[in-house]
């Protein structure tokens, strides 16, 4: 992992999302790409063309004087840090920034406190996870010693999301990752017997990898009454640092949790959630 992007708004959320990337850019040797969005409406920017570079000018100053005190923290000592102030305001744009600067991954703080589906409903989050190819990493609460050496990647082994997990695993594989991929069997329609489900993880796995399993992933299956009750009750389990999902996209996680029978256990986890978009 080489570059990591954090937008920032300077809010509290935004300190606690760069710290925990000044955390992986020291442990990675990575640098850091800071973005803050002015998000100006088009009557401001249309008025006159004197009138909008004067605007501009100071809007950028401003943001520039906000960055030099954001980053005045002892934790980003030695790190390379880069930024970037644009009149973005749609959310989406982040994506562009992150592929034009060949960013690995993006860090950002939420304050939602309860739970998988209540860290994006509605939220600056949501837009960004709905619509980035690059993987999100979503933080809930400061941690004092943040570090990330364990993950539960929630997955049903379809061959048509094999781009989105080879995706995964190339990012677990620059972390140093212990990963535990975790297929739920659900009762109802959804429900597969084991050796059904074994056929259909063994089939990915051969086409995914000739057979050759990395060292650092293993493949567990479980059965609960949902997808988001049974990932939350493994992490727990193993004592998981951080629970990963592939997303679809404009979908996001809000939709692939909506409606779920265990969210209101899911709600209870406190853990960093990591996407990626299918």
């Amino acid at each position: 992992m080489k570059k990591i992007l954090v937008p920032v708004d300077f809010s509290e959320y935004a300190e606690m999302a760069l710290e925990v990337a000044a955390t992986l850019a020291k442990k990675y040797n990575a640098e850091i790409a800071v973005l803050h969005m002015l998000g100006l409406s088009e009557t401001a920017v249309a008025k006159n063309e004197a009138q909008d570079f004067l605007e501009m000018e100071y809007y950028m100053k401003l943001a520039k004087k906000r960055f030099n005190m954001f980053l005045n923290r002892p934790w980003l000592k030695d790190i390379k840090i880069t930024q970037t102030v644009q009149n973005h305001k749609v959310f989406r744009e982040i994506n562009n920034v992150a592929k034009e600067q060949n960013i690995d991954l993006i860090v950002m703080g939420s304050h939602g406190s309860e739970g998988l589906g209540e860290i994006f409903v509605g939220s600056h989050t949501e837009k960004v996870v709905q619509s980035s190819e690059v993987p999100v990493l979503v933080i809930k609460k400061r941690t004092k010693h943040f570090k990330i050496d364990k993950i539960v990647f929630g997955f049903d082994f379809r061959i048509e999301y094999i781009t989105a997990y080879q995706n995964a695993l190339k990012l677990f594989s620059a972390l140093e990752l212990d990963v535990h991929m975790v297929y739920v069997n659900q009762p109802g329609i959804n429900f597969t017997s084991t050796s059904q489900t074994k056929a259909q993880i063994d089939s990915f796995l051969r086409i995914a990898h000739h057979g050759d399993l990395p060292e650092n992933l293993q493949i567990v299956q479980i059965s609960d009454y949902s997808v988001e009750k049974g990932i939350y009750a493994y992490a727990e389990e193993v004592k998981a640092d951080t629970i990963a999902i592939a997303t679809h996209g404009r979908s996001g996680l809000a939709q692939f949790l909506k409606g779920s029978v265990g969210m209101d256990v899911a709600n209870h986890s406190s853990l960093p959630v990591l996407t990626f978009k299918i």
